[in-house]
């Protein structure tokens, strides 16, 4: 069995590496390694979790350990989609280059230009960026790309999903020829093909497992539900969430919820916050300082349920997600392998749970399709538990007062009131409008019973009296 000792480190390297609790390298790992410290071009395809990101940090450090940084003029660049997948990555080489003298930046949105800028111009060795804010600070004339010995693209279908493919283009443009690059991605669209043969020199192909197959140790399901009417088909699709995460138990110590959409994200995680669960949401449109909080507080197991959009699908390395949650089919049936990648890592064991709805029907096909085998269905743990009823509210008993006398807390009625009370059905003998009127105002009060209903025991006399009483007093 190969070790990392095996693969021509330096000793510095090696170090970082045992004291991070690593001693067998991964198929991608001992592939990759050996030709990138070769100075060769490599391709590299494999699942998501399959530790692609040692696969060229390791190899860089020894390389870099040799040189220095000028001003502006960074010597590696490592291209990452989302800013979560590029922190991860200055956090990798943190870790492994801790005995190596190496100077590194981060150019990430969501963060001040001025703090980026004055690393750049001390110089750095190692810059990690996304594409939008990497060109950024090239167009303000901060950044020189000539310098790059080593080019990195990770994650190159997701780079497709979200268009990066013009700025990537671009970036090669900017760097010289001569360049090593190191290119890794979990499946070959041909686009992403079209790339490779033209930015890339002879490339050592490494491809270590079938292009889109979910790990082995992923155990996936899926329940298939019809809503009772559309407008609630959330409703329904939460209630079907919040059962599967119960019907787990303590199995669950911690899952990500996955989403389609950004509102989805908010809407499931404000749901799961309302019923007792702790939950928190990720996505695209959040502060960069509360993505990182959330992140922060997964990781550590203070929050249990991360409800995420895509960004947080590919290359998170999480290592103990007990769970995936798909509430909704990815319209890719790419992202599906990617999102259930966040589970089932480093040979661990994992559970996958998708719900899909009728109108989901084309999405799960293709995905079964990439998979080339049938997702196991399961019963929706819905329709077979009882309805929770809920707890009557205690109600005081009280004493019915006898018929003829009036509560204690309400004036006696008069002997006109209680007949209109009991005179309200059709057996009240219709009369015009004239007619009941003036009998009651015009006739000096002959009849009129001087008891006013509601005004308590001190009623001021004058309201009693008729229009004519008054006018004569």
């Amino acid at each position: 069995m190969t070790k990392f000792s095996d693969l021509n480190l330096s000793p510095k390297v090696l170090k970082a590496v045992e004291e991070a609790g690593y001693t067998t390298p991964t198929p991608i790992q001992e592939g990759a390694i050996p030709h990138a410290l070769d100075g060769k071009d490599v391709l590299g395809i494999a699942q998501t979790g399959t530790g692609k990101t040692a696969s060229f940090t390791l190899p860089m450090i020894c390389k870099l350990a040799r040189g220095r940084a000028r001003a502006r003029m960074p010597r590696s660049l490592v291209l990452c989609p989302t800013r979560e997948l590029a922190a991860q990555v200055a956090e990798n080489f943190d870790t492994y280059s801790k005995y190596v003298k190496l100077t590194k930046a981060l150019l990430i949105g969501g963060v001040s230009f001025k703090e980026q800028d004055q690393l750049i111009d001390k110089g750095v060795d190692v810059l990690i960026a996304t594409p939008g804010r990497l060109l950024d600070h090239f167009e303000r004339g901060k950044l020189l790309l000539t310098g790059i010995e080593i080019m990195v693209v990770d994650e190159a279908d997701r780079m497709l999903d979200m268009g990066f493919i013009p700025d990537i283009e671009r970036i090669f443009s900017l760097t010289p020829f001569t360049r090593q690059t190191l290119f890794f991605s979990a499946t070959m669209a041909p686009e992403i093909e079209r790339i490779t043969n033209t930015f890339l020199s002879a490339p050592q192909r490494i491809e270590v497992a079938r292009q889109a197959t979910a790990s082995e140790t992923i155990e996936q399901a899926a329940v298939v539900f019809k809503p009772s009417r559309k407008d609630r088909e959330g409703s329904e699709k939460r209630k079907v969430l919040r059962a599967l995460i119960d019907a787990e138990g303590e199995a669950c110590t911690n899952a990500i919820i996955f989403c389609n959409r950004k509102v989805d994200v908010d809407v499931v995680a404000k749901s799961l916050k309302q019923y007792g669960y702790n939950a928190s949401p990720i996505h695209g449109d959040l502060d960069q300082s509360q993505r990182t909080k959330t992140l922060d507080g997964f990781r550590n197991g203070d929050v249990r349920l991360l409800i995420a959009s895509d960004v947080a699908a590919r290359g998170l390395d999480i290592p103990a997600v007990s769970h995936v949650f798909n509430f909704d089919v990815p319209s890719h049936a790419e992202d599906y392998i990617h999102r259930i990648g966040r589970t089932g890592r480093a040979g661990r064991s994992g559970k996958a749970f998708t719900i899909c709805t009728p109108r989901d029907e084309k999405y799960f096909n293709a995905v079964e399709s990439l998979l080339q085998k049938d997702i196991p269905r399961i019963d929706n743990p819905v329709a077979d538990a009882p309805a929770p009823t809920p707890a009557p509210a205690p109600v005081e008993a009280k004493e019915d007062p006898p018929k003829d006398e009036p509560r204690k807390d309400e004036p006696r009625k008069s002997s006109r009131s209680r007949r209109s009370d009991s005179d309200k059905g059709d057996s009240r003998p219709a009369r015009s409008k004239d007619s009941g009127r003036s009998s009651d105002r015009r006739s000096g009060g002959g009849g009129r019973d001087k008891t006013v209903v509601g005004m308590g025991d001190h009623m001021p006399e004058f309201i009693a009296l008729s229009f004519e009483e008054r006018r004569a007093g």
